[in-house]
């Protein structure tokens, strides 16, 4: 384990002190692959501080952990932005949210399963939901409601769409960790195909609410297969 060797700190520089407490408690996550091996005593020593000091910033390990799994998310939210960077074309936009989503949390599997392996408490957000709705989920649902202004979908629709986006972009990831040999083709080609089909088949949905039922999307999708034939 590597120790820092920490001077005195001088007056007024808790809140950095406070940042190299999170940076040294994601490295010792990484190390470990979970969080059982991140101890608050750990931290302390990877820090060059007395655990006394550790709890100066954070009453405990959950509350180092929330901490922790916020300032991951902050960087995710720097990925999206990243991604969707000049795409003006919302139903792209999206696509291209999902997608830096998956990329982002198969690059970093481990903060990516702490951050959701505890259960959320509706009436105490804790800092990661804090940070979650002000930047992803902010991002999810102004793409979606340009495109329900465009009419791809309801205006009532668009919570829903937004959720419906997410649980694809994280049971892909989910499944992309845990079962990596599946045959996910270069580039995420498999990940990228599976949330266009979200994207637009709720849009189809949307626009054709008899759809909803099997047997009636199975005729209407029969008429769309000679048009698809004469075009080839």
């Amino acid at each position: 384990m590597t120790t820092r060797r920490r001077a005195r700190s001088p007056r007024g520089a808790g809140e950095i002190l406070a940042e190299e407490i999170i940076e040294a408690a994601g490295e010792l996550l990484v190390e470990h692959g979970d969080d059982t091996g991140m101890s608050i005593r750990g931290v302390a020593t990877r820090v060059g501080v007395t655990p006394p000091s550790i709890y100066l910033h954070f009453a405990d390990k959950d509350a180092l952990l929330d901490a922790v799994c916020a300032r991951y998310f902050e960087r995710l939210d720097d990925q999206l932005a990243s991604a969707t960077e000049g795409i003006d074309d919302p139903l792209e936009r999206a696509l291209q949210l999902g997608l830096a989503y998956v990329r982002f949390a198969v690059a970093t599997p481990v903060l990516y399963r702490v951050a959701f392996g505890k259960p959320a408490d509706a009436a105490h957000p804790s800092k990661v939901d804090q940070v979650l709705a002000a930047s992803a989920y902010t991002r999810f649902v102004d793409t979606v409601t340009e495109l329900a202004d465009e009419g791809l979908f309801g205006r009532d629709d668009v919570n829903d769409v937004v959720l419906e986006l997410w649980a694809a972009a994280h049971g892909i990831a989910s499944l992309m960790l845990s079962k990596p040999g599946l045959g996910w083709g270069d580039d995420f080609q498999r990940a990228e195909s599976m949330l266009k089909a979200v994207c637009l088949g709720r849009a189809v949905m949307s626009a054709h609410t008899d759809c909803g039922d099997p047997e009636t999307a199975r005729t209407w999708l029969a008429t769309l297969r000679p048009r698809q034939h004469e075009r080839q």
